[in-house]
């Protein structure tokens, strides 16, 4: 077709009242799609194909409350899954679009955030006291949203702001503009939630935010950023959560690359890449993996309860995805790619109000003033691109070579400092994942009992790996005849007090636990479970004085040394010195008693997640406790 022309062509989206989108994907195009659109209740009615069964592309934006298609809670608001059916998509050259989008600013009115400062670190303490003191979790997101009152027609004012982001904002991997019928969508988001393509999923892991100080970012002042144990802990905890997504839907479980620099104009991140391969519908694998630890939390399920508690209001479509449904061109795959970026840094404008949505995510090392201070950067990089506010004007860079921005990532000592964190890590993750050899336990079949927390996907390729057929089965829908029946039963983790007497979930575990040792045969307890075997064999269960979530330790577990990763708030203890219990072997710190392993005729458990990239001994561990349960 001929191309179009582009000032005419703008004039016409600014004018009109049909939906359209605009992206920029790449530093040379923009990417104008225009179509119809309609809404539908599940990403399985997703229309990728016509009436005649024809593939064709859509962009469907997917809001937060779609996460109840995986049974998880949240605050209904009726966004819906928006879907423009793309019947015209062209690229046009960046420079042109550039040149021709409107440039006036646009005025706010009555702006600021929703929540004041002292409220949200208020609900930063609540958060880490009452629900990581607790063993809800790890991690979790919680939002605050700055607002203000908009006068410009909002059509306007999206291609607007898509100018300014084009201009202003940099490292973004979508830039994008969405409007449909009362809503508009305007962001440069830096991180690719999940795409497939040819049969590879990658997800894309960003977390810790380091605000570029007045003058831009210097070696030294990032240097202070990547020697944090927080920000290191924090994405560490993200890869785990998006670990258990990859081991999900792809059969080789999911291989890490990374650590990456995410160099933007007012912020820099963190990042890893995952990659493995699936033959699952892109709409099967969105549904998956909905939705990123890194704004949500970890484990999903509890971050989402989290999230219903302390947040008041609707997320809409912050921290959702935005994904386009693309025809794919090879034969025999899926009949779709997938390219899905998250909804964050994101302008949305609604019946004349705008609304930037940022979080913070809270883990056990949180200062609530620090998380405070995160929002107001994250809220200040949208609005400073969009030329909501001020805009930072880097210092010029002396050691920059003429005509180009120098890449901190290139520093030689950034370099080695992100390449250290990898020395942390399990191997095990760090290896090509295509296939399970054939292991030491070949023939026998293992059952996962999955207590809601989705290490069982990553615990399950583990046992693969070791040669066992692995099903996984929900603690509520597990029968007493499948506990009965396989060749090893492996009793899951999940967040919670393990003496809630209340809990059914709790009912359940310890049901499991009691009923697969009344058979006699081989059983391993990980983690709540192990807590829960404990407190059968008569140990005692106590809280830590400061949750291990995300923590590293190294262990003598039944006299071999192995580095684990930890992620619990309670822990079975013993008298120091403890080194068994009538047939129990106890493996515990020597002198806080707190019970790292134990074993015994046909069981074994261990506090820690084997499974964890924090684990570096995992494999071996694991090992050596499946074959004992199994002797």
């Amino acid at each position: 077709m001929n191309r179009p022309d582009i000032p005419l062509l703008l004039r016409r989206l600014a004018e009109a009242s049909a939906p359209f989108a605009l992206l920029a994907r790449d530093p040379e195009t923009v990417e104008v799609l225009t179509g119809d659109v309609v809404d539908v209740p599940l990403l399985a009615d997703i229309p990728l194909e016509d009436a005649s069964g024809r593939a064709r592309e859509v962009l469907a934006l997917v809001p937060y409350r779609q996460v109840r298609e995986r049974g998880f809670v949240s605050h209904d608001d009726g966004a819906p899954l928006r879907c423009l059916i793309v019947d015209e998509h062209v690229s046009l050259p960046r420079a042109e679009v550039l040149a021709a989008l409107p440039a006036d600013p646009v005025p706010l009115i009555d702006a600021g955030f929703d929540i004041a400062d002292d409220e949200y670190a208020d609900i930063v303490r609540r958060v880490i006291a009452d629900e990581i003191g607790r063993g809800e979790g790890a991690n979790f997101v919680i939002r605050r949203d700055f607002t203000a009152a908009v006068g410009t027609d909002p059509r306007v004012a999206a291609l607007t702001w898509f100018r300014a982001l084009l201009e202003h904002e940099r490292g973004a991997y979508w830039t994008f503009a969405v409007v449909t019928d009362g809503h508009v969508a305007v962001g440069a988001s830096p991180e690719a939630h999940v795409s497939a393509r040819g049969g590879v999923v990658t997800m894309n892991p960003i977390s810790g935010t380091f605000r570029h100080p007045a003058g831009g970012a210097t070696a030294e002042t990032l240097t202070e950023f990547l020697e944090s144990t927080k920000e290191t802990e924090e994405l560490f905890m993200v890869v785990d959560e998006e670990l258990k997504m990859m081991s999900a839907v792809c059969s080789d479980g999911g291989r890490i690359t990374g650590p990456h620099l995410k160099e933007m104009s007012r912020l820099t991140h963190t990042e890893y890449m995952l990659r493995g391969r699936s033959r699952l519908d892109p709409r099967d694998i969105l549904r998956e993996t909905m939705f990123a630890p890194t704004v949500t939390g970890s484990p999903m399920q509890n971050a989402c309860a989290v999230i219903a508690r302390h947040e008041t209001t609707p997320r809409g479509y912050y921290s959702g995805v935005a994904a386009l449904f693309t025809p794919s061109a090879e034969q025999g795959g899926a009949t779709h790619d997938l390219d899905a970026p998250i909804l964050i840094r994101t302008a949305h404008l609604q019946e004349g109000r705008l609304r930037v949505p940022v979080g913070a995510t809270l883990v056990r090392h949180s200062d609530p003033h620090g998380e405070v201070s995160e929002t107001h950067g994250k809220a200040a990089g949208v609005l400073g691109a969009i030329g909501a506010i001020p805009r930072d004007v880097p210092a010029p860079d002396p050691d920059a070579p003429a005509g180009r921005r120098r890449v901190l990532a290139d520093d030689p000592a950034i370099a080695e400092l992100l390449a250290s964190r990898n020395s942390r890590l399990a191997a095990f993750w760090l290896q090509p994942q295509d296939s399970a050899p054939a292991g030491p336990f070949r023939g026998l079949d293992a059952i996962v009992v999955d207590a809601e927390d989705r290490f069982t996907t990553m615990l399950a390729h583990q046992l693969r790996h070791l040669g066992l057929e692995v099903r996984i089965l929900p603690w509520g829908e597990v029968t007493d005849a499948q506990v009965e029946a396989a060749a090893l039963v492996v009793a899951g983790p999940g967040p919670g007090d393990p003496r809630d007497a209340d809990s059914a979930r709790m009912r359940r575990m310890r049901e499991v636990v009691a009923h697969r040792r009344g058979t006699g045969r081989p059983l391993l307890a990980v983690c709540l479970s192990h807590q829960i075997l404990a407190d059968a064999l008569g140990l005692g269960l106590a809280p830590l004085a400061r949750p291990h979530q995300g923590l590293q330790l190294n262990v003598d577990v039944f006299g071999e040394p192995a580095s684990i990763g930890f992620y619990n708030t309670f822990t079975a203890r013993v008298p120091a010195g403890t080194a068994s219990v009538g047939e129990t072997e106890v493996a515990a710190h020597p002198d806080s008693g707190d019970v790292y392993a134990l074993r015994g005729p046909g069981y074994a458990s261990v506090q820690g997640h084997l499974e964890s990239i924090l684990s570096r001994d995992g494999m071996r561990t694991l090992e050596r406790l499946v074959a004992h349960a199994l002797s």
